[in-house]
């Protein structure tokens, strides 16, 4: 484990595929697409990450359990870099895609209910044999 100049723990790609559950594949894919700023390394080229980067992350996977595509994750990246005068725009990126998530979570009650019903008449059936 290494810090920074301002005491921060620094991270290998090992250690952060460990707290995320992302492949060592998938964490460099997302800095070369430029969904992850670019990742500070050390002498040797290695990546070292901070705990801002894990939280950037976690909120990317979150980002992509709840599909948001990934031109739009870029494009929220972007903005992100962009500092305070990106806000309106990260907040209607982000409203949109809670707009969708909504949707999806409408979706998975109604194919529930259905998946819930069927069951049901399953039971039934058993009941009756």
């Amino acid at each position: 484990m290494w810090y920074n100049d301002a005491m921060e723990k620094l991270l290998t790609i090992q250690d952060i595929s460990s707290i995320t559950g992302l492949s060592t594949y998938t964490l460099r894919y997302y800095e070369r697409i430029g969904l992850l700023g670019r990742v500070d390394r050390d002498e040797n080229g290695y990546r070292r990450y901070t705990e801002t980067d894990i939280s950037c992350i976690d909120f990317l996977i979150k980002l992509r359990k709840t599909k948001m595509p990934i031109s739009d994750m870029q494009e929220f990246a972007e903005l992100r870099r962009k500092g305070n005068s990106s806000v309106k725009e990260r907040r209607a990126l982000l409203e949109t895609h809670q707009e969708n998530v909504i949707k999806q979570i409408k979706e998975l009650e109604d194919n529930l209910l259905k998946i819930n019903q069927k069951i049901d008449y399953y039971k039934k059936l058993e009941e009756q044999s």
